[in-house]
């Protein structure tokens, strides 16, 4: 699903995706509709990581393979999508490159990306980048706000800089293949070894995301007292591509915690190690929001 991609006024633009929501199941979720409406949204919302492996292959066709072992997609979520709405991922290309010139393989370049709805509506904002650029990606330049913990309430059992216990991981090629299916762009990189340059298949983006979440992709309004959503989330290869088939171990901890008017926050910074070696293949930023509406820890 590449060849819908076009290049126009200094941009690439993917085509329209209509992603389904297939955590609507979920019933103590926000993905559920009727939690999700009891929270003001308009119905079940779609995972915004979901959205995150849209980028891959604009990503790829700009600056080519190498973005899957040096390349850093870092998205805000701005506005949640619900059922098959149509959306599609925008990336600007870097200064003065034509599309002749692409891919860009050398170079250590970040630039401006996002994904909108048919009416303009941006869903998700912020960079793609390659290598490791002097800028600081959208979500590291992101302000960290803590909160004194005694005014939390929801998340009162966590403090910032608490270690989670380091979890295993290995994704088999099943499981991946059974997995990919959520995904709108599904690059042939992802389904076999054949037709991958690194011996194995490669993760995807948003199973990216779910090895290094601990827990947080599927986290319940009944754990927490309160509805969940995905804030943000920066997905970095620094010795990808994490493979299929290969032995991880996933560590993190909790950068911020904090409040806001309407809800309460964390942030997580993760890493995705090679079992064997310990090489840092990968790593994360992540903010998870809950929201205070309907919370019986909210009561008042």
């Amino acid at each position: 699903m590449t060849d819908d991609i076009e290049i126009k006024e200094g941009k690439m633009f993917g085509g329209w995706r209509a992603p389904k929501n297939l955590a609507r199941a979920s019933t103590t979720s926000i993905h559920d509709d009727g939690v999700a409406k009891s929270v003001g949204m308009r119905g079940g919302t779609i995972q915004g990581t979901i959205h995150l492996s849209m980028f891959a292959p604009l990503a790829q066709k700009i600056f080519g393979d190498r973005w899957f072992e040096q390349g850093a997609v870092s998205m805000y979520y701005t506005f949640a999508t619900v059922d098959e709405e149509e959306v599609r991922a925008i990336i600007e290309l870097p200064s003065d490159t034509t599309e002749e010139m692409l891919p860009i393989t050398t170079n250590d370049v970040q630039v401006n990306a996002w994904a909108e709805l048919k009416n303009g509506q941006q869903i998700m904002t912020g960079t793609v980048s390659i290598g490791s650029p002097k800028e600081p990606s959208y979500l590291q330049a992101a302000k960290l706000r803590n909160s004194p913990h005694e005014e939390l309430r929801i998340l009162a059992r966590h403090k910032v800089g608490d270690e989670l216990p380091s979890e295993e991981i290995l994704l088999s090629q099943d499981d991946a293949n059974d997995g990919v299916r959520r995904i709108t762009d599904q690059l042939e990189f992802y389904k076999g070894k054949e037709k991958s340059p690194w011996g194995n298949a490669i993760i995807y983006p948003t199973a990216m995301f779910e090895a290094m979440a601990f827990g947080f992709a599927h986290t319940a309004t009944d754990e927490y007292q309160a509805v969940p959503f995905y804030g943000a989330t920066e997905i970095r290869n620094i010795n990808g591509p994490a493979l299929i088939g290969v032995p991880y171990v996933a560590k993190g901890k909790f950068a911020c915690i904090g409040s806001s008017g309407k809800t309460e926050y964390l942030w997580l910074d993760s890493t995705l190690e090679e079992k064997e070696t310990g090489k840092i293949i990968a790593s994360m930023r992540h903010l998870n929001r809950f929201m205070k509406a309907g919370s019986p820890l909210y009561k008042d």
